[in-house]
């Protein structure tokens, strides 16, 4: 089911992001993990497309198994690192003859060990060309992209992102899924952003459930995210205490979450990092609208 209908008509949707593992034992376990989390009935799973590293190429095979043995909608990624346009349409291809019928399309981060994302001399250089090129030569496909509520990294200015994500809505995007974030004041100031912008697709938030303050930390300083004092306060508080920092992480989503839904989002997109424990205590302690 394409992304317009899986939001049209009022829907609200619950989505899970999840990645290729790198294991045999790493499959098992995800496999494990999205039994329990399609019983929340997500409106999709999605599945991310690494870059040029060696889970680039489960990323169509993966999303395909999960959508055959569960039997729900998913979207798989699809971003332009290292890849020639020639090698994005056979891969657009190739998957909409597997039957997938959305795609999160992504500039993509520079590869590893790198700083600066370089298209290659053949390729594209940005998210909106990628949209551009999947609604012109797959029509059928639904697209989301990202935004940034926080803004890019690379971006020059707030404005300058919220320009560039109009792009990619106006090349032909279904949806908007947002980079995590952990203060919803950046949510609810970029949504009124990008309603006054004129931009009229869903505006979904993307959550992660946050376990520890390491992971917190790491996951924060890769992406950009602030930290709000009042979670690394509560999440210092049991440094040493693994169980302590996941309970104070969930707890602290929940509230997120529900202040969110409260506020009138159309749905959640949750980044579950292949695991379902989170996600669910998260899910089962919302005063949602029917999925």
């Amino acid at each position: 089911m394409r992304l317009s209908a899986l939001y049209g008509a009022g829907k609200f949707g619950v989505s899970f992001e999840v990645f290729p593992p790198k294991t045999l034992e790493g499959d098992v376990a995800l496999m494990a993990a999205v039994r329990d989390l399609v019983a929340l009935r997500p409106s999709f799973v999605s599945c991310t497309f690494g870059a040029g590293g060696s889970t680039r190429d489960q990323t169509l095979d993966l999303i395909c198994r999960i959508r055959d043995t569960f039997q729900v909608p998913v979207a798989a990624h699809r971003t332009c690192v290292e890849s020639s346009v020639g090698e994005i349409r056979t891969w657009l291809k190739r998957a909409c003859d597997l039957g997938v019928e959305n795609v999160v399309a992504l500039r993509g981060d520079p590869p590893r060990g790198t700083t600066v994302f370089q298209p290659p001399r053949d390729g594209l250089a940005h998210a909106n060309e990628l949209v551009e090129l999947v609604r012109q030569e797959f029509p059928h496909l639904g697209i989301a992209v990202a935004g940034y509520p926080e803004t890019h990294r690379e971006a020059p200015s707030p404005e300058a992102d919220l320009a560039n994500l109009k792009r990619k809505v106006e090349a032909g995007a279904d949806l908007v899924l947002t980079q995590l974030f952990y203060d919803n004041a950046d949510f609810f100031d970029f949504r009124r952003r990008y309603l006054a912008a004129g931009i009229r697709v869903p505006l979904v938030p993307g959550i992660l459930p946050i376990t520890s303050l390491a992971q917190l930390e790491r996951i924060t300083a890769l992406c950009g995210a602030r930290i709000p004092s009042v979670l690394r306060a509560e999440l210092e508080v049991h440094r040493d205490d693994a169980e302590g920092q996941a309970a104070v992480g969930i707890a602290y989503a929940t509230q997120q979450c529900q202040a969110l839904i409260d506020g009138g989002v159309p749905g959640l997109h949750l980044y579950v990092l292949n695991r379902a424990d989170a996600p669910t205590k998260i899910l089962r302690a919302l005063r949602r609208p029917e999925v």
